[in-house]
């Protein structure tokens, strides 16, 4: 293949619409620790192996029992093997990861970069049918895999981790209903699917299509005493590791407590991996910081009156996090910290701290302060550019339920979004200008080779970038409308709506005004016509 035809097709690949972030490799996933999980992995690594076997392999399991874990594990080691072609990792938190037509045009891209001969079938499929990544769900598996796959002749492995992230609204799972009218017409490629056994997505399994061609492993039915046997061991390792790293404890921790912390973690080991990010506090001493959360409550007497009870102790553990963090502010600072941590959980695609702070309003010192001194449940890079986001989705759900998450202080509702939608208006009314980027009269934006670094220049990144592309997503979400709102959205559309066009057009994302458009008449008629 010569240079230009490479550079031709990588061209051509480029329009795949690729989610950034979904495969394996991408940012700091972490794998199973050795030693751990191996009877479920080993299991799963047969699978993999064995072509004759079901071409499709369910691990399910209820959240922070170790899926995405696993799925980062089996990923590494299929690579290693040679067998990997493809992955996507799910991810509410980011909007391509979590958009259904997604997940195709990704793996397609993957196996393209992975294998010649699968790149060689779907160049001259996309070049005779670019807009085939806007598609169907069923023409996309065929266009963009089955017929690639088929004319490759290939036995490889596809991993998609949190299927339950995705935004699904049918009865039956709709990728899997795609998968199981396709799955026989590819018989060497084998699908292993992580999720929760949210109802959909058991529907799908269950169905006539994919029942009698999936293995099944349930993580929460795996006996008690093996999962507290690794959580025992992952808490010894980490707490061992942690002790050298610091020093002045001998002895520690202790066999009582790690009896005591096996016990609250209940199986989870989401919960193991909250209490070391806990304990890893650069300031103080990990076993004074142990010491604290051992006497907290290691449940609550509502949770145990729940159907949530198998989320006692997660949950006190995240209370006890906040609780120690934030129980002294101010009536001032509590207003920051919940507006700080609405904007981590509901934000449609993760920001870096600065542009939180500019987005709500708040000074960055402060905000960056404040995600700090909760750092153990977040992911919050030390290059400050890079997003924050959630340690793990568990969180994200305990805040954002009233029945567990019981402190107001920190509960986030559905209404957050209200705030979330004026501080966009606000930063568009107060940002947005006719041509702020000096693009030059009567030219094509593909024609302004510095445009670039002619929207840093001017300020369109970061919050404003966010601004533009997200306002109308929390305006739909808020179900009800306040004065406030109404009276944001008409100057927005009356003053600054060209400057907005302008901006999209500059990020290449006009296309998304006519959704927001669509999409915000329909929120007036519900909100303001009933």
């Amino acid at each position: 293949m010569d240079t230009h035809g490479s550079i031709a097709e990588s061209l051509v690949l480029n329009h795949c619409r690729c989610a950034k972030g979904a495969g394996y490799q991408h940012g700091d996933r972490q794998g199973c620790l050795t030693g751990t999980r191996e009877n479920v992995l080993n299991k799963i690594e047969c699978w993999t192996e064995d072509f004759d076997k079901s071409p499709v392999f369910w691990l399910n399991g209820l959240a922070g029992t170790g899926k995405s874990t696993i799925a980062q594990t089996i990923a590494e080691r299929a690579f290693a093997n040679g067998c990997l072609g493809a992955s996507f990792f799910c991810s509410r938190g980011f909007e391509d990861r979590s958009n259904l037509k997604s997940v195709f045009p990704t793996l397609a891209f993957q196996l393209a970069q992975r294998y010649s001969s699968f790149r060689s079938s779907l160049i001259p499929l996309l070049q005779s049918n670019p807009d085939i990544i806007y598609e169907s769900l069923q023409d996309q598996m065929n266009k963009l895999l089955v017929e690639p796959l088929q004319s490759a002749c290939l036995s490889t492995v596809i991993v998609i981790d949190a299927l339950d992230e995705c935004n699904d609204e049918d009865p039956e799972s709709a990728i899997l209903l795609v998968l199981g009218q396709s799955i026989s017409e590819i018989p060497r490629v084998k699908f292993f699917v992580t999720s929760r056994p949210e109802t959909h997505i058991m529907t799908g399994f269950r169905g006539p299509l994919l029942a009698g061609l999936t293995d099944v492993f349930t993580l929460h039915d795996i006996g008690p005493s093996t999962v507290n046997n690794d959580i025992h061991y992952f808490f010894k390792h980490g707490l061992s590791k942690l002790a050298q790293q610091r020093g002045g404890v001998e002895g520690w921790p202790t066999s009582k407590q790690l009896d005591d912390l096996c016990k609250r973690a209940a199986g989870f080991f989401v919960y193991a991996v909250a209490t070391l990010n806990f304990l890893k506090h650069k300031i103080h001493h990990p076993s004074d910081r142990l010491d604290m959360l051992m006497k907290s409550p290691g449940s609550t007497a509502h949770e145990g009156r729940t159907k949530l009870k198998s989320h006692a102790s997660l949950d006190s553990l995240y209370t006890s996090i906040l609780q120690a963090a934030f129980l002294e502010n101010d009536a001032d600072s509590n207003t920051m910290v919940h507006s700080v941590l609405g904007a981590v959980v509901l934000i449609t695609n993760p920001l870096p701290p600065y542009a939180i702070a500019t987005l709500m309003g708040f000074s960055s010192e402060s905000v960056h302060c404040l995600l700090k001194s909760i750092q153990s449940l977040l992911l919050l890079p030390e290059d400050p550019s890079l997003p924050v986001q959630p340690f793990h989705k568990s969180f994200s759900d305990f805040i954002m339920d009233p029945t567990r998450c019981l402190d107001l202080q920190f509960h986030i509702s559905p209404d957050h979004h209200i705030e979330l939608a004026l501080c966009c208006f606000k930063l568009m009314g107060k940002s947005l200008e006719k041509n702020m980027c000096s693009m030059p009269n009567y030219a094509l934006n593909c024609e302004v080779e510095d445009w670039p670094k002619r929207l840093k220049e001017c300020g369109v990144c970061g919050a404003l970038e966010y601004a533009c592309r997200s306002w109308y997503k929390h305006l739909i979400m808020t179900g009800h409308r306040t004065a406030d709102v109404i009276s944001a959205l008409h100057y927005f559309l009356e003053q600054k709506y060209l400057f907005w066009l302008e901006v999209l057009s500059i990020l290449g994302a006009v296309g998304s005004a006519v959704d927001a458009l669509n999409k915000t008449m329909k929120w007036l008629k519900e909100v303001c016509l009933d």
